[in-house]
């Protein structure tokens, strides 16, 4: 006795989502939107505080927030759920249609969360891998996958992360017609692109759409995304999904954002055209190939990508997301957008480390074990 029971021998090969990030000047590895919340919105905020009860347990169904999110799509309250960012939705999900004996069908590269909580869930993984020259999915692998059967859950982020490309619409519909399964499309980068899956859900009641407000409504402090899907998900997601996830101070929070989007236009705007500046000024750079965005971060290949990432942080204090050991992502690292200041510090120091090492005609390396000690840093993709 007085010896502790060890796990679930499944979490043994499992690697730890540590979202940890070293302190920079220059954070562009999260994808997180660079400005705060508008100044006269916190400003109304601050004026309100007193309102909220922080001593009682908040709405577990956030009803006034779903009813906000639910008139603006068309839909009803029943056909929108609340969570503790998107990363819980995507884990309700799998508790609710994975598990022993069920399979996700997963479209790699693409958000590490899926495989994480379908390990967590014990959900078999199936893998259809996107096209290695531009990252486009396989449709016609992942059509003559779903005609096999055993599929119980697919998962396509749109656009995609870490890729930042968007599937054809006509295919997503090809695939919601050619299964039962249900077929989340992951939408968080949505505000960006501006496609989504929204008018295909009375036709087809197995699509599940996940949205958030961590990127575009800068609310990753607060953690709060949501679903838009048939009321019969919804009501069985609610068997799963933990009560008082979404606190009362985020709900509100949200709420006030919600109701003023519209200030956030703008900025989206401008978050675009920065983006439209990084891919230009990193294509204009020789022997760095850059992957077009429909999202606001962008993904580029360099040779010794590991290096330049490594040089990056300690050299200029710009951190980036080194997604080079990601299955499919070879030499891959991916920048997000930021201010106009940190995207012209960020392409001055990749203009100035690629000309050095040109005139050097050598890459430096970097160790297995730095590269390790980074990803344990940095975790997976966000």
């Amino acid at each position: 006795m007085g010896r502790l029971k060890g796990p679930r021998p499944e979490l043994a090969d499992l690697t730890t989502y540590d979202a940890r990030e070293p302190h920079v000047e220059i954070n562009l590895s999260a994808n997180e939107n660079p400005a705060n919340l508008p100044h006269e919105l916190v400003a109304n905020m601050a004026k309100r505080l007193p309102e909220v009860a922080f001593n009682r347990y908040p709405d577990p169904m956030a009803t006034a927030l779903r009813t906000q999110i639910a008139d603006a799509n068309g839909l009803d309250p029943g056909n929108v759920i609340m969570g503790n960012g998107g990363d819980e939705l995507i884990f309700d999900l799998m508790l609710a249609w994975g598990g022993p004996g069920r399979t996700l069908l997963s479209t790699p590269p693409t958000f590490a969360m899926y495989e994480i909580d379908a390990k967590l869930t014990g959900t078999t993984i199936v893998e259809v891998p996107r096209r290695s020259k531009d990252f486009s999915l396989d449709e016609k692998a992942v059509l003559a996958r779903l005609a096999q059967g055993g599929i119980d859950i697919v998962m396509i982020s749109n656009p995609n992360n870490p890729t930042g490309n968007l599937a054809p619409e006509t295919f997503l519909i090809d695939v919601l017609k050619a299964t039962d399964a249900l077929v989340l499309i992951d939408e968080a980068y949505f505000e960006f692109s501006r496609h989504t899956m929204r008018p295909h859900m009375e036709r087809h009641p197995n699509l599940v759409i996940l949205r958030t407000f961590s990127k575009a409504f800068s609310l990753a402090g607060l953690r709060v995304g949501y679903l838009l899907a048939n009321e019969e998900v919804v009501s069985e997601l609610t068997k799963v999904r933990q009560p008082y996830s979404v606190d009362r101070f985020s709900q509100w929070v949200a709420g006030m954002v919600f109701r003023e989007r519209v200030v956030f236009e703008a900025q989206i705007q401008e978050l675009l055209r920065h983006r439209d500046v990084v891919e230009h000024g990193l294509s204009r750079i020789p022997h760095v190939k850059v992957f077009g965005s429909e999202a606001n971060f962008v993904l580029f290949r360099v040779e010794r990508a590991a290096a330049v990432w490594r040089d990056l942080l300690h050299s200029h204090g710009i951190l980036v997301r080194d997604v080079s050991r990601v299955p499919g992502c070879d030499e891959c690292l991916r920048v997000t957008i930021g201010s106009e200041r940190e995207n012209r510090a960020f392409l001055t120091a990749m203009e100035e480390l690629m000309r050095q090492r040109r005139e050097s005609d050598m890459f430096g390396t970097t160790s297995n074990d730095e590269h390790d000690a980074a990803t344990t840093v940095l975790g997976p993709l966000s």
